[in-house]
């Protein structure tokens, strides 16, 4: 029963925080008239802002910042954790533990090969993560700067290559003519702090956002604690009616520590993983009647420290420092020489580089000097539309992106897709190939952990995914859409190290999967103040082993607006067991681990008011309501009931 009062109080407390709020303000009102804001015409839809079908038959899912907003997320797994065919990992409430799963995305199954990882992550289209061993630090990905967070679940060779799949924070930037500033501050259980501040605005030709945010928290366990800071930065400027320039920084620096294993001894606990980042970008953009595109020059470089390690030395324990660095140009524009027809061309070149330094509680040390890969990848694609765009219409489509690799042989990524519909109903299909390369992890294994492996990595090839898809996307009259998505994704050359016999170990292309599945998402307006919206993936992966690929996940979520300016916004989740941890890269390993199926319940109540230009919302969150058992690794529990109170001023 513990539970149900702890829910009880946090709701009585949440109600009369935020009627308290609206009270001192009404008596305030005497001098300063408090006007109540009114509800939107259609309040905004819950987990999702929708998913998006382009010219060329694909289609990527995007969850804007009022989703995230709803969500109450406070990171990528937060702001991604109801998404239809997304699957996360934590250890912390604040905080991603970087040195194994403690902090992961999974798209449709993608993800888990650690060190390696077939999703890129991308800020601003700018790569952004650890490329020593070639996987995702999510601390380096605040939510904070993004307007919305596109997730692409399969290759798409037209938008992003080296990669399987994909995830872009998009950053925020001021479209509406004057200025904007906003507070943010709230507390919750475990001591958890969040705090953003921001500043914006758009005079003329000038537009810039500069703002910040700090979050911490105690954790729900001993040494489930964690630190996320970050500033962040845009200005624009249109030079005339075709061209404009725009600059963008963000600036981190984070950690989360390892809780261990319910009960485990504090010698056997993982340390401490900090993160740092500095992003730099400038892009030239243009927009003629006949052609649209931009040239964008970047730098993404920082660091991932894992401190405190255990080692197999008793009572002697290392600190690695590893240090990533990427920068290069992407170079995009769109022609639309006839009637009906695209016609998209592009170059992506990247460098990719990365080194580290070993420090043992003993006073020895270790180094490795690192190493360089540079990838060129032109790409073109055609896209013809057949009819009317509001009526009956075909759209055919065809492209192709080539690599060209310093150390592995080059490839090609073709990919063709057809787009038929009445109006806004339609039904896309695509097939699409995607190619990753191995990373900087199979120089270190061979120079450094596994010298055995002398210079096998460099016959390896890259890894291919091939992507058929059909979906059909329509609404439902005014007040409700539908879409259903059926993919099959085979995936073959996963490099791997066989070990022996016979001696000596070698690196090589040897492992194939299959991944099926079907997603459906249905999202229903009953009337202009009330959205709702379920969700459904199925997945069903060979070998059965794939960490962390649910058979099925339901996403359900709510938005309420009632009264006046009240908002009630809820979300749920139900998981099907899993296996779990990283899926390691040895031939023979099998993933045996696995943890239970749970449904999550959340809820958010907020409310608004305004004093003359002073907008304030007050919120309540409330998380796992239920009080639920669960956990995404055996040993590490999450946390029960938690509650989370603040308020939001812009002005």
């Amino acid at each position: 029963m513990g539970w149900r009062k702890s829910i009880v109080n946090a709701w009585v407390v949440g109600a009369a925080l935020l009627w308290g709020l609206q009270g001192a303000t009404a008596a305030a009102g005497e001098t300063d008239p408090v006007e109540v804001l009114q509800p939107v015409r259609v309040v905004a839809a819950p987990v999702i802002e929708g998913n998006v079908v382009d010219d060329y038959g694909t289609q990527k899912t995007v969850v804007s910042e009022e989703q995230m907003e709803d969500l109450n997320a406070q990171d990528l797994q937060t702001a991604l954790r109801r998404t239809p065919g997304v699957t996360i990992s934590r250890y912390n409430p604040v905080g991603s533990f970087g040195g194994a799963t403690g902090g992961a995305l999974f798209v449709r199954g993608l993800g888990s090969s650690r060190p390696g990882a077939e999703i890129k992550t991308f800020v601003d289209g700018v790569p952004v993560y650890m490329s020593i061993w070639n996987h995702p630090l999510l601390d380096l990905l605040p939510i904070d700067p993004a307007s919305a967070v596109e997730v692409y679940k399969s290759p798409q060779p037209h938008v992003f290559g080296n990669a399987l799949a994909a995830v872009n924070l998009v950053p925020k930037t001021i479209r509406e003519e004057g200025r904007q500033s906003a507070v943010k501050l709230a507390y919750g259980s475990y001591h958890t702090v969040a705090a953003r501040g921001g500043h914006g605005a758009r005079t003329g030709a000038l537009d810039y956002y500069l703002a910040g945010a700090y979050r911490s928290s105690d954790g729900h366990r001993d040494h489930a604690d964690g630190e996320m800071k970050n500033l962040y930065g845009r200005a624009g400027y249109r030079i005339n009616s075709h061209w404009s320039v725009s600059a963008f920084t963000l600036w981190n620096d984070n950690y989360a520590d390892d809780p261990g294993a319910e009960g485990a001894p504090a010698e056997e606990l993982l340390g401490r993983y900090e993160t740092r980042l500095w992003l730099l970008s400038a892009t030239l953009e243009n927009t003629f009647e006949g052609a649209s595109g931009s040239v964008k020059i970047y730098r993404s470089g920082g660091e991932g420290d894992w401190l405190d390690q255990p080692t197999s030395t008793a009572g002697v324990q290392e600190d690695l420092f590893n240090d990533f660095l990427f920068y290069g140009l992407k170079a995009r524009e769109e022609f639309h020489l006839w009637p009906g027809g695209r016609l998209l061309t592009g170059l992506d070149w990247e460098r990719t580089e990365g080194d580290y330094r070993i420090e043992y509680s003993d006073g020895t040390e270790d180094d490795w000097d690192g190493h360089g890969f540079n990838i060129l990848s032109p790409y073109a694609a055609v896209s013809q539309t057949f009819g009317d765009p509001r009526g009956f219409h075909v759209v055919p489509s065809a492209g192709v992106r080539f690599y060209d690799h310093t150390d592995f042989d080059s490839e090609w990524a073709p990919h063709a897709g057809l787009v038929v519909g009445v109006g806004k109903t339609e039904l896309h299909a695509s097939y699409a190939r995607g190619v990753l390369y191995p990373g900087l992890d199979v120089v270190v294994f061979s120079e450094e952990v596994i010298p055995a492996l002398a210079d096998t990595w460099k016959n390896l090839d890259a890894e291919k995914l091939d992507h058929w898809e059909i979906g059909l996307t329509s609404p439902l009259g005014r007040w409700a859409s539908v879409d259903v998505t059926a993919f099959y994704d085979e995936g073959s050359d996963r490099y791997v190290v066989v070990p022996p016999p016979p001696f000596p170990p070698v690196y090589d292309n040897v492992e194939d999967y299959r991944i099926r599945g079907i997603e459906a998402t249905l999202t229903v307006y009953p009337s202009d103040s009330l959205s709702l919206f379920a969700g459904v993936s199925l997945l069903d992966p060979d070998p059965a082993d794939l960490p962390y690929t649910p058979d099925c996940t339901v996403s359900l979520g709510g938005n309420w607006q009632f009264l006046h300016g009240w908002t009630l916004s809820v979300d749920g989740e139900y998981v099907d067991d899993m296996v779990v941890r990283e899926q390691a890269r040895r031939s023979t390993a099998v993933n045996t681990q696995t943890v239970g199926d749970y449904f999550l319940l959340n809820a958010k109540l907020s409310t608004r008011w305004r004093i003359r230009d002073l907008q304030a919302t007050a919120f309540v969150a409330v998380e796992n309501i239920t009080d639920v058992d669960y956990e995404y690794l055996p040993g590490y529990p999450m946390p029960g009931t938690n509650v989370m109170a603040g308020i939001t001023m812009a002005f």
